[in-house]
Protein backbone atom coordinates (compact mmCIF):
# COMPACT_ATOMS: atom_id res chain seq x y z
CA UNK A 1 0.00 0.00 0.00
CA UNK A 2 1.88 3.12 -1.13
CA UNK A 3 0.00 5.93 -1.85
CA UNK A 4 0.65 9.18 -3.62
CA UNK A 5 1.79 11.55 -1.04
CA UNK A 6 -0.11 14.73 -2.50
CA UNK A 7 -2.87 14.33 0.61
CA UNK A 8 -6.04 16.65 -0.11
CA UNK A 9 -8.09 18.44 3.20
CA UNK A 10 -10.87 16.65 4.42
CA UNK A 11 -14.61 18.19 4.36
CA UNK A 12 -14.11 18.93 8.06
CA UNK A 13 -15.80 22.80 8.21
CA UNK A 14 -13.69 23.86 11.42
CA UNK A 15 -15.99 26.48 12.67
CA UNK A 16 -18.67 24.30 14.60
CA UNK A 17 -17.15 20.90 15.55
CA UNK A 18 -19.10 19.55 18.06
CA UNK A 19 -16.80 18.07 21.15
CA UNK A 20 -18.54 15.64 23.28
CA UNK A 21 -17.50 14.66 26.84
CA UNK A 22 -15.03 11.76 26.68
CA UNK A 23 -15.36 8.56 27.84
CA UNK A 24 -13.38 6.46 30.50
CA UNK A 25 -11.81 3.29 29.25
CA UNK A 26 -13.83 0.17 30.08
CA UNK A 27 -12.13 -2.14 32.69
CA UNK A 28 -11.14 -5.02 30.06
CA UNK A 29 -9.92 -2.90 27.45
CA UNK A 30 -7.81 -0.32 26.76
CA UNK A 31 -8.95 2.36 25.12
CA UNK A 32 -7.70 4.65 22.33
CA UNK A 33 -9.81 7.37 23.59
CA UNK A 34 -7.65 10.59 23.71
CA UNK A 35 -7.40 12.85 26.94
CA UNK A 36 -7.85 16.19 26.82
CA UNK A 37 -5.04 18.26 28.07
CA UNK A 38 -6.30 21.78 27.81
CA UNK A 39 -8.69 22.80 29.87
CA UNK A 40 -11.28 26.15 29.36
CA UNK A 41 -10.68 28.89 31.04
CA UNK A 42 -12.60 30.29 34.30
CA UNK A 43 -15.29 32.10 34.25
CA UNK A 44 -18.73 32.19 34.15
CA UNK A 45 -19.01 32.73 29.89
CA UNK A 46 -15.25 31.02 29.19
CA UNK A 47 -16.67 30.71 25.34
CA UNK A 48 -17.75 33.69 23.55
CA UNK A 49 -17.48 35.40 20.54
CA UNK A 50 -14.47 34.60 18.06
CA UNK A 51 -12.98 32.32 21.07
CA UNK A 52 -16.26 30.27 21.18
CA UNK A 53 -15.49 29.83 17.35
CA UNK A 54 -11.84 28.82 17.68
CA UNK A 55 -11.73 27.24 21.18
CA UNK A 56 -13.75 24.40 22.90
CA UNK A 57 -13.42 22.47 25.94
CA UNK A 58 -10.55 20.63 24.48
CA UNK A 59 -8.45 23.73 23.36
CA UNK A 60 -8.51 24.56 19.86
CA UNK A 61 -11.57 23.12 18.00
CA UNK A 62 -10.98 19.55 16.32
CA UNK A 63 -11.71 21.26 12.43
CA UNK A 64 -9.63 23.97 12.66
CA UNK A 65 -6.63 21.73 13.80
CA UNK A 66 -7.58 19.86 10.55
CA UNK A 67 -7.57 22.21 8.24
CA UNK A 68 -4.00 24.15 9.67
CA UNK A 69 -2.31 20.25 9.53
CA UNK A 70 -3.43 19.82 5.76
CA UNK A 71 -2.09 23.43 5.21
CA UNK A 72 1.24 23.01 6.53
CA UNK A 73 1.86 19.31 5.09
CA UNK A 74 0.73 20.40 1.88
CA UNK A 75 3.26 23.09 1.81
CA UNK A 76 5.69 21.53 3.27
CA UNK A 77 5.36 18.49 1.68
CA UNK A 78 6.19 20.48 -1.87
CA UNK A 79 8.96 22.49 -0.40
CA UNK A 80 10.40 19.02 1.00
CA UNK A 81 9.44 17.63 -2.15
CA UNK A 82 11.23 20.14 -4.09
CA UNK A 83 14.76 19.75 -2.31
CA UNK A 84 14.86 16.54 -3.00
CA UNK A 85 14.05 16.44 -6.25
CA UNK A 86 16.56 19.17 -7.30
CA UNK A 87 19.37 16.97 -5.06
CA UNK A 88 18.17 14.33 -7.37
CA UNK A 89 17.87 11.59 -4.40
CA UNK A 90 14.09 11.49 -5.92
CA UNK A 91 12.43 10.96 -9.36
CA UNK A 92 9.62 9.60 -11.25
CA UNK A 93 7.14 7.59 -9.73
CA UNK A 94 7.54 4.79 -11.88
CA UNK A 95 10.78 4.30 -10.29
CA UNK A 96 10.36 1.65 -7.80
CA UNK A 97 13.07 0.54 -6.12
CA UNK A 98 14.00 1.21 -2.53
CA UNK A 99 17.07 3.90 -2.83
CA UNK A 100 14.46 6.92 -4.57
CA UNK A 101 11.40 5.97 -2.03
CA UNK A 102 13.58 5.47 1.07
CA UNK A 103 14.03 9.37 0.01
CA UNK A 104 10.29 9.93 -1.08
CA UNK A 105 9.13 8.38 2.19
CA UNK A 106 11.92 10.18 4.27
CA UNK A 107 10.98 13.37 2.98
CA UNK A 108 6.82 13.03 3.45
CA UNK A 109 7.79 11.33 7.20
CA UNK A 110 9.30 14.47 7.73
CA UNK A 111 6.85 17.15 6.51
CA UNK A 112 4.29 15.22 8.70
CA UNK A 113 6.22 15.40 11.70
CA UNK A 114 6.90 19.36 11.40
CA UNK A 115 3.11 19.42 10.59
CA UNK A 116 2.24 17.78 13.87
CA UNK A 117 4.31 19.44 16.09
CA UNK A 118 3.54 22.71 14.50
CA UNK A 119 -0.64 21.73 15.26
CA UNK A 120 0.61 20.39 18.64
CA UNK A 121 1.69 23.31 20.17
CA UNK A 122 -1.35 25.14 19.34
CA UNK A 123 -3.22 22.38 21.14
CA UNK A 124 -0.85 22.14 24.16
CA UNK A 125 0.28 18.53 23.15
CA UNK A 126 3.26 16.70 21.81
CA UNK A 127 3.95 13.89 18.89
CA UNK A 128 3.45 11.28 20.91
CA UNK A 129 0.12 12.04 22.25
CA UNK A 130 -1.63 11.65 19.10
CA UNK A 131 -2.11 7.60 19.56
CA UNK A 132 1.48 6.84 20.11
CA UNK A 133 1.71 6.59 24.04
CA UNK A 134 0.38 3.57 25.94
CA UNK A 135 1.52 0.18 27.40
CA UNK A 136 3.41 -2.34 25.57
CA UNK A 137 3.96 -0.83 22.63
CA UNK A 138 7.17 -2.48 21.31
CA UNK A 139 5.01 -6.20 21.83
CA UNK A 140 2.46 -4.78 19.91
CA UNK A 141 4.65 -3.52 17.01
CA UNK A 142 6.58 -6.57 16.59
CA UNK A 143 2.65 -8.29 17.15
CA UNK A 144 1.73 -6.95 13.96
CA UNK A 145 4.89 -6.88 11.83
CA UNK A 146 4.11 -10.93 12.52
CA UNK A 147 0.27 -10.54 11.26
CA UNK A 148 0.81 -8.18 8.35
CA UNK A 149 3.17 -10.81 7.21
CA UNK A 150 1.03 -13.68 7.97
CA UNK A 151 -2.29 -11.82 6.44
CA UNK A 152 -0.36 -11.28 2.89
CA UNK A 153 1.17 -14.46 2.93
CA UNK A 154 -2.01 -16.48 3.10
CA UNK A 155 -2.96 -14.21 0.56
CA UNK A 156 -0.31 -14.37 -1.80
CA UNK A 157 -0.07 -18.73 -0.51
CA UNK A 158 -4.06 -18.96 -1.71
CA UNK A 159 -3.49 -17.39 -5.11
CA UNK A 160 -0.76 -19.70 -5.85
CA UNK A 161 -2.76 -22.49 -4.60
CA UNK A 162 -5.40 -20.97 -7.33
CA UNK A 163 -3.44 -21.05 -10.25
CA UNK A 164 -3.68 -16.69 -10.19
CA UNK A 165 0.24 -16.87 -9.11
CA UNK A 166 3.28 -17.99 -10.47
CA UNK A 167 6.70 -18.11 -8.95
CA UNK A 168 9.67 -17.61 -10.77
CA UNK A 169 13.43 -18.23 -9.66
CA UNK A 170 15.20 -16.57 -6.62
CA UNK A 171 16.15 -13.26 -7.65
CA UNK A 172 18.72 -12.72 -4.88
CA UNK A 173 21.55 -14.03 -4.35
CA UNK A 174 24.16 -13.55 -1.29
CA UNK A 175 25.04 -10.28 0.94
CA UNK A 176 22.49 -8.67 -1.85
CA UNK A 177 19.41 -10.71 -0.01
CA UNK A 178 20.24 -8.68 3.20
CA UNK A 179 20.90 -5.23 1.86
CA UNK A 180 17.62 -5.31 -0.24
CA UNK A 181 15.89 -6.59 2.84
CA UNK A 182 17.28 -4.06 5.09
CA UNK A 183 16.67 -1.34 2.23
CA UNK A 184 13.36 -1.99 1.38
CA UNK A 185 12.20 -3.03 5.47
CA UNK A 186 12.88 0.81 6.00
CA UNK A 187 11.36 1.86 3.30
CA UNK A 188 8.08 0.07 4.58
CA UNK A 189 8.66 1.10 7.94
CA UNK A 190 8.90 4.93 6.95
CA UNK A 191 5.91 4.96 5.06
CA UNK A 192 3.99 3.08 7.59
CA UNK A 193 5.08 5.49 10.04
CA UNK A 194 3.54 8.10 7.42
CA UNK A 195 -0.02 6.34 6.28
CA UNK A 196 -0.53 5.94 9.80
CA UNK A 197 0.99 8.49 11.40
CA UNK A 198 -1.75 10.35 9.37
CA UNK A 199 -4.47 8.55 9.25
CA UNK A 200 -4.51 6.48 12.46
CA UNK A 201 -2.66 8.80 14.50
CA UNK A 202 -2.88 12.65 13.93
CA UNK A 203 -6.41 12.37 12.17
CA UNK A 204 -8.02 9.76 14.09
CA UNK A 205 -7.24 11.34 17.46
CA UNK A 206 -7.97 14.49 16.21
CA UNK A 207 -11.76 13.64 14.62
CA UNK A 208 -12.50 11.41 17.64
CA UNK A 209 -12.33 14.47 19.95
CA UNK A 210 -14.72 16.80 18.09
CA UNK A 211 -16.70 14.69 15.45
CA UNK A 212 -20.49 13.40 15.14
CA UNK A 213 -22.25 11.71 12.87
CA UNK A 214 -23.54 14.65 10.59
CA UNK A 215 -19.43 16.09 10.26
CA UNK A 216 -18.81 12.89 9.31
CA UNK A 217 -21.45 12.15 6.94
CA UNK A 218 -20.50 15.82 5.20
CA UNK A 219 -16.39 14.90 5.25
CA UNK A 220 -17.24 11.60 3.54
CA UNK A 221 -19.66 13.28 0.97
CA UNK A 222 -16.95 16.42 0.13
CA UNK A 223 -14.54 13.60 -0.31
CA UNK A 224 -16.73 11.94 -2.87
CA UNK A 225 -17.19 15.66 -4.71
CA UNK A 226 -13.65 15.72 -5.21
CA UNK A 227 -13.68 12.28 -6.61
CA UNK A 228 -16.45 13.47 -8.82
CA UNK A 229 -14.49 16.28 -9.80
CA UNK A 230 -11.43 15.26 -10.59
CA UNK A 231 -11.72 11.58 -11.30
CA UNK A 232 -15.43 12.21 -13.60
CA UNK A 233 -16.71 8.47 -12.00
CA UNK A 234 -14.08 6.84 -13.00
CA UNK A 235 -13.54 2.87 -12.48
CA UNK A 236 -11.06 2.92 -9.92
CA UNK A 237 -12.64 5.78 -7.47
CA UNK A 238 -15.98 3.44 -6.66
CA UNK A 239 -13.86 1.77 -4.14
CA UNK A 240 -14.04 4.71 -2.07
CA UNK A 241 -17.77 5.86 -2.53
CA UNK A 242 -18.06 1.56 -1.73
CA UNK A 243 -16.12 2.12 1.39
CA UNK A 244 -18.20 5.25 2.67
CA UNK A 245 -21.92 3.37 1.86
CA UNK A 246 -20.45 0.35 4.28
CA UNK A 247 -19.70 2.66 6.73
CA UNK A 248 -23.19 5.17 6.23
CA UNK A 249 -25.29 2.34 7.99
CA UNK A 250 -23.14 1.62 11.04
CA UNK A 251 -22.20 4.62 12.74
CA UNK A 252 -25.91 6.34 11.69
CA UNK A 253 -26.84 3.48 14.09
CA UNK A 254 -24.61 4.02 16.98
CA UNK A 255 -25.80 8.12 16.05
CA UNK A 256 -29.15 7.51 16.82
CA UNK A 257 -28.67 4.90 20.28
CA UNK A 258 -26.20 8.11 21.02
CA UNK A 259 -23.65 5.58 21.83
CA UNK A 260 -20.60 6.84 23.92
CA UNK A 261 -17.88 6.05 21.56
CA UNK A 262 -19.64 6.84 18.47
CA UNK A 263 -17.27 9.72 17.74
CA UNK A 264 -14.60 7.56 17.86
CA UNK A 265 -16.17 5.33 15.37
CA UNK A 266 -17.49 8.10 12.96
CA UNK A 267 -13.91 9.57 12.91
CA UNK A 268 -13.17 6.06 11.89
CA UNK A 269 -15.07 5.99 9.18
CA UNK A 270 -13.55 8.94 7.57
CA UNK A 271 -9.94 8.12 8.46
CA UNK A 272 -10.73 4.81 6.21
CA UNK A 273 -12.36 6.50 3.68
CA UNK A 274 -9.67 8.61 3.21
CA UNK A 275 -7.31 6.16 3.33
CA UNK A 276 -8.57 4.63 0.62
CA UNK A 277 -9.29 7.80 -1.63
CA UNK A 278 -5.29 8.55 -0.30
CA UNK A 279 -4.83 5.38 -3.03
CA UNK A 280 -6.87 6.98 -5.87
CA UNK A 281 -3.89 8.54 -7.61
CA UNK A 282 -1.18 5.54 -7.42
CA UNK A 283 -0.99 4.03 -11.17
CA UNK A 284 -2.90 1.21 -12.37
CA UNK A 285 -4.56 0.95 -9.08
CA UNK A 286 -8.70 -0.50 -9.15
CA UNK A 287 -11.62 -0.15 -7.25
CA UNK A 288 -10.76 -3.63 -5.30
CA UNK A 289 -7.54 -2.18 -4.53
CA UNK A 290 -9.10 0.78 -3.02
CA UNK A 291 -11.64 -0.55 -1.27
CA UNK A 292 -8.91 -3.22 -0.20
CA UNK A 293 -7.11 0.14 1.38
CA UNK A 294 -10.15 1.39 2.82
CA UNK A 295 -11.04 -1.80 4.79
CA UNK A 296 -8.00 -2.58 5.95
CA UNK A 297 -7.56 1.34 7.36
CA UNK A 298 -10.85 0.19 8.88
CA UNK A 299 -8.90 -2.79 10.78
CA UNK A 300 -6.00 -0.69 11.56
CA UNK A 301 -8.23 1.98 13.31
CA UNK A 302 -9.63 -1.52 15.64
CA UNK A 303 -6.54 -2.00 16.18
CA UNK A 304 -6.36 1.32 18.09
CA UNK A 305 -9.09 0.82 19.96
CA UNK A 306 -7.98 -2.28 21.39
CA UNK A 307 -4.01 -1.66 22.28
CA UNK A 308 -4.19 2.08 22.66
CA UNK A 309 -1.89 2.94 20.15
CA UNK A 310 -1.00 2.83 16.63
CA UNK A 311 1.87 0.17 17.31
CA UNK A 312 0.10 -2.58 16.00
CA UNK A 313 -1.14 -0.64 13.14
CA UNK A 314 2.11 0.35 12.19
CA UNK A 315 4.05 -2.48 12.42
CA UNK A 316 0.98 -4.71 10.64
CA UNK A 317 1.28 -2.17 7.64
CA UNK A 318 5.14 -2.18 7.35
CA UNK A 319 4.67 -6.13 7.45
CA UNK A 320 2.51 -6.43 4.70
CA UNK A 321 4.13 -4.48 2.48
CA UNK A 322 7.59 -5.59 3.23
CA UNK A 323 6.46 -8.99 2.56
CA UNK A 324 4.48 -8.19 -0.64
CA UNK A 325 7.20 -6.29 -2.31
CA UNK A 326 10.43 -7.69 -1.03
CA UNK A 327 9.78 -11.00 0.27
CA UNK A 328 7.08 -12.41 -2.55
CA UNK A 329 8.07 -9.98 -5.49
CA UNK A 330 4.77 -8.93 -5.85
CA UNK A 331 3.31 -5.62 -7.51
CA UNK A 332 2.06 -3.14 -5.22
CA UNK A 333 -0.74 -0.86 -5.87
CA UNK A 334 0.04 -1.08 -9.47
CA UNK A 335 4.23 -0.76 -8.95
CA UNK A 336 6.35 -2.90 -10.20
CA UNK A 337 9.57 -3.49 -7.64
CA UNK A 338 13.39 -3.86 -8.08
CA UNK A 339 15.30 -5.74 -6.08
CA UNK A 340 13.25 -8.48 -4.39
CA UNK A 341 14.05 -11.72 -3.43
CA UNK A 342 11.38 -13.76 -4.52
CA UNK A 343 9.76 -12.97 -8.82
CA UNK A 344 6.42 -13.72 -9.02
CA UNK A 345 3.57 -12.90 -12.15
CA UNK A 346 0.26 -13.01 -12.16
CA UNK A 347 -2.24 -15.44 -14.25
CA UNK A 348 -5.99 -15.68 -15.07
CA UNK A 349 -8.92 -13.54 -14.61
CA UNK A 350 -7.43 -10.43 -13.10
CA UNK A 351 -10.54 -10.31 -10.52
CA UNK A 352 -8.70 -13.23 -8.78
CA UNK A 353 -4.95 -12.75 -9.51
CA UNK A 354 -5.37 -8.88 -8.92
CA UNK A 355 -3.38 -8.38 -12.46
CA UNK A 356 -1.16 -5.90 -12.39
CA UNK A 357 -2.62 -3.78 -9.32
CA UNK A 358 -0.73 -7.16 -7.59
CA UNK A 359 -2.16 -9.37 -4.64
CA UNK A 360 -4.76 -5.99 -3.31
CA UNK A 361 -6.24 -6.34 -6.81
CA UNK A 362 -7.80 -9.81 -6.19
CA UNK A 363 -11.05 -10.22 -4.70
CA UNK A 364 -9.57 -12.63 -2.33
CA UNK A 365 -7.81 -9.75 -0.52
CA UNK A 366 -11.06 -8.64 1.33
CA UNK A 367 -10.80 -12.17 2.63
CA UNK A 368 -7.01 -12.15 3.81
CA UNK A 369 -8.40 -8.42 5.71
CA UNK A 370 -11.16 -10.41 7.44
CA UNK A 371 -8.67 -13.05 8.19
CA UNK A 372 -6.40 -9.90 9.82
CA UNK A 373 -9.37 -8.32 11.64
CA UNK A 374 -9.55 -11.75 13.80
CA UNK A 375 -6.11 -11.59 14.03
CA UNK A 376 -6.24 -8.26 15.80
CA UNK A 377 -9.27 -8.77 17.57
CA UNK A 378 -7.90 -12.20 19.10
CA UNK A 379 -4.89 -10.25 19.95
CA UNK A 380 -6.70 -7.48 21.44
CA UNK A 381 -8.18 -9.35 23.88
CA UNK A 382 -5.61 -11.55 24.66
CA UNK A 383 -3.54 -8.01 25.43
CA UNK A 384 -5.94 -6.63 27.76
CA UNK A 385 -6.21 -9.86 29.70
CA UNK A 386 -2.27 -10.42 29.92
CA UNK A 387 -2.71 -5.95 31.06
CA UNK A 388 -5.20 -6.61 33.52
CA UNK A 389 -3.31 -10.16 35.04
CA UNK A 390 -0.77 -8.05 37.00
CA UNK A 391 -3.15 -5.67 38.88
CA UNK A 392 -5.80 -9.39 39.62
CA UNK A 393 -2.12 -10.99 41.29
CA UNK A 394 -2.20 -7.86 43.60
CA UNK A 395 -5.35 -8.55 44.58
CA UNK A 396 -4.98 -11.86 45.81
CA UNK A 397 -4.50 -12.65 49.53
Amino acid sequence: MEPDNQSQPTAASPANYAEPALTPPSADLVSAEPTPVAQPPTGDEPYHGLRWIFIGPQGLRAGWSVFVFFILLRYLSEGIGTVLFSAHLIGSTEDFSPGPVLFGEAGGLLALLIAIAIVGLLEGRRIPAYNLTGPRRPQHFFFGVAAGFLALSALVGTLAAGGWLHFGPIALSGTAIFRFGLLWGCVFLIGACFEEGMCRCYLLFTLTRGINFWWALGSCAYLCARLAMRHHFGGDVWGVYAAILVGLIPCFILHQKAAPRSGFWCAAWVTSAYFGYMHVSNPGETWIGILAAAFIGFVFCVSVRLTGSAWWAIGCHAGWDWAETYFYGTADSGLTPQGCYLTSHPAGNPLWSGGAVGPEGSLLVLAAILFLLALVLVYGRWSARALSAPAALKQMP
